[in-house]
């Protein structure tokens, strides 16, 4: 994953310095050329103007006549003209890098959307994919699938709302964004009953602990997201027959909620738990203890979000028993 990172840096990086090299050449040319018919000009006066019929004049009464070389200003003129070039040169290579760098821009906001789009589509597949499995063995079996099928008609919508809702996120927001109150326990409950038939399939339990009665302003896909990325990396983390706990409570200053998600894995190994926000950041599998499988985007996309709407994420204890993230959010 790090190679293929790597790779879209490096090809990134090839495409806006071609860009570069190409604008600079453009405005280098152009700009020569000018200096040369200036200069070409410049000589064709001098010679004329240097005429020996023109020399052999005597000045005028009161008039004063200065000579110049025309060899010498020749010279002058060619030393000016490659300085001329030289200083049209750079301009433009400064000029060109100014110019592409919005081609930086919007190619690494281009790939940042990809691998957030990637990311944030994973578990809602692979929901859906154990749905059909689901159905599948309820099939063969000769039951009636009529639940099943019900739950893969909502988590096909919930697909649908997530991408919509990294559309909405991927444009400016509005100067005033219409605040519907959002039910927290209610998406927290019907999260987690999708998130079970994953959790199940890794043998990891998942707890909801919630107080009733908190609402918030941000959208309930939004939060869904947070609450997926959030349950999704403790189940991760959790070896098999553990528990993620999730608690959702009013925080003290009552103005704002907070979502908790405790595992019973082993722990921050590996990484400082100052960088688990960091885009690509990962730490170590909690079994295995080698370096865990993902792409380190689900908590940098909860950071975002918490960022969006006044709100933060921090990793509130980690021990050998387990770790604790804490997503504070505002209140409506």
């Amino acid at each position: 994953m790090r190679a293929r990172r790597a790779r879209d840096h490096g090809a990134d990086a090839a495409a806006i310095a071609r860009a570069s090299r190409a604008v600079t050449a453009q405005i280098t040319i152009a700009a020569a050329a000018i200096v040369v018919l200036v200069v070409v000009l410049s000589v064709a006066f001098i010679f004329d103007q240097s005429q020996p019929s023109e020399l052999l004049e005597k000045p005028a009464p009161g008039e004063t006549k200065i000579y110049v070389d025309a060899d010498d200003m020749l010279i002058a003129l060619i030393v000016v003209g490659i300085i001329a070039i030289f200083l049209a040169g750079l301009l433009s290579w400064v000029i060109a890098r100014r110019a592409v760098r919005p081609l930086g821009e919007a190619l690494r906001m281009q790939r940042t959307f990809v691998a957030d789009a990637s990311h944030e589509l994973r578990t809602p597949v692979a929901v859906v994919a154990a749905r059909v499995e689901l159905l599948r063995q309820e099939l063969d079996a000769g039951d009636d699938p009529t639940q099943n099928l019900t739950e893969l008609r909502q988590d096909v919508s919930l697909l649908s709302d997530v991408i919509t809702d990294l559309l909405i996120a991927a444009t400016p927001p509005a100067d005033a964004e219409k605040r519907t109150p959002t039910d927290v326990v209610a998406i927290a409950e019907s999260t987690i009953a999708d998130l079970q038939v994953i959790a199940t399939g890794r043998n990891v339990a998942v707890r909801l602990d919630a107080a009733p009665g908190i609402t918030t302003p941000v959208p309930p896909t939004t939060l869904r997201r947070c609450i997926v990325a959030l349950v999704d990396n403790a189940v991760g983390h959790s070896p098999a027959g553990g528990t993620v706990r999730v608690a959702v409570a009013p925080a003290r200053d009552r103005a704002s909620f907070a979502v908790s998600v405790r595992d019973e894995g082993s722990g921050i190994i590996g990484i400082d738990s100052r960088r688990l926000f960091d885009r690509f950041a990962r730490g170590a599998d909690a079994t295995s203890g080698g370096e865990r499988s993902g792409f380190g985007i689900g908590l940098a996309l909860v950071r975002d979000i918490a960022d969006r709407y006044d709100g933060r994420i921090e990793v509130t204890d980690t021990s050998s028993a387990g770790t604790t993230f804490t997503l504070t959010l505002p209140r409506l």
